[in-house]
Formats: structure tokens, sequence, C-alpha cells
């Protein structure tokens, strides 16, 4: 093996580990010996790849933010591949597989409850804005684009549904009762969003050849 491909091997290893004793133990459980050990790795080899465990943590995170948004944009692609209202093809849809994304216990523990903890608002933000943001003004420009959004500045209002979707995960991963909070969630956000959609616009096709 090359030592390119030994390296990202060795990186792999570590953040598979990595996520899941952050997601068994939490951070401050969890000892860097302790993810060498299970990577299968010296520690020497870790602080090699990272610079400490907080940065570590944050490349987990970064994994875990960059899946989510993947998941998204691929559920509404297959959303517009079949016949319905756009809308629902890129807002419903996009939600819908958003706040499923959250039902996992891995981005709850690590994304949702632990990664302002360990990284403070300012950092955590930072990568929230990276994936998330892009996405979501990407979404409401095709949308108003498609006559469904009134005309307005996009900036606010990217921010301010990705605000209101990370408040909804993050009611959902503190629940006591989760499938319960993820079906009321669900539909709360649902009449919000429809509440934004231009009045009396007509259902546009969801386009096949195009993307979110």
């Amino acid at each position: 093996m090359k030592k390119a491909e030994q390296s990202e091997a060795t990186r792999t290893a570590l953040l598979q580990a990595a996520r899941e004793l952050f997601t068994e133990r939490g951070y401050a459980g969890t000892a860097t010996e302790d993810i060498a050990q299970r990577a299968g790795v010296t520690r020497g080899a870790l602080y090699y790849q990272f610079r400490d465990k907080s940065d570590l943590f944050r490349a987990v995170l970064e994994d875990l933010y960059l899946h989510i948004t993947q998941k998204v944009a691929s559920a509404i692609q297959s959303s517009r591949e079949e016949p319905g209202d756009l809308w629902d093809a890129i807002a419903r849809t996009g939600t819908e597989a958003f706040l499923d994304g959250c039902l996992d216990p891995t981005y709850q523990r690590i994304a949702l409850i632990e990664a302002y903890a360990v990284l403070g608002w300012e950092e955590e933000r930072e990568l929230d804005l990276k994936y998330g943001l892009g996405l979501i003004h990407a979404i409401l420009q095709e949308l108003m684009d498609a006559g469904l959004l009134a005309p307005q500045p996009l900036e606010p209002l990217a921010h301010l549904i990705l605000s209101v979707e990370n408040e909804a995960a993050r009611y959902i991963a503190r629940a006591d009762d989760i499938p319960t909070a993820r079906k009321e969630m669900g539909a709360s956000l649902e009449r919000l969003f429809n509440g934004i959609r231009s009045q009396g616009a007509e259902s546009a096709p969801a386009d096949k050849d195009g993307g979110a």
C-alpha cells in the first residue's frame, strides 16, 4: 500500500472509531487512546492526522453534515424524477429527508447535542452554514424562479429556514418520545413552509432534467 493510501486508510479508521465512541460515550467520556485502540492504530498516528481530540471531533461532525446534506439533495432529485407538484418535490421532500436524517442516533448525539458544547457557537455555526445554507438557498431560488415563492431577498430567508430546521432537529433529538416528536414536527414545518408559498400560485410540475 502506498504511503498516501495508508494515510487515508488510517484517517478513515480514526473517523469511524471516533464516530462510534462519541455516539456511545459522548465527547467528554471518550479518550484519544480509546479511539486509537478501536481504530487499530497508535496514538502517534492519531496525532499525525489530527491536532487534538477536538480537531478529530470537528472532522467527524463535518462528515455528518456532508452526509445529511447529500441525503437531502438525493431525496429531492429522486422526487423530481416522479410526476407531481414541484413544491412538494423540493420543499416537502427536502424537509422530510432532513428530519428523517435527524433520527440517526449518531447525528443526534454528535451534531445536535454535543457540537455546540465541544466547538462553541461560532465554529459549529460555520460548519452548519457551509453545508446547509447553500442547499437551502438553491432550493429557494428554484421555487422563486418557478413562481411558487414571492420575489424577495433570499439570503435572510435562507438563514431563517436553516435556523428553523436546526431547532426542529434539536427538538426531536431531545424529546422523550422521538417518533411522536418527529411526526408532529414534520406536520408543523409543513404548515409553516406552506404559509410562505405564493398565494394563488399554480402547481408547477417537477422538472426531471433539473436539480436543486
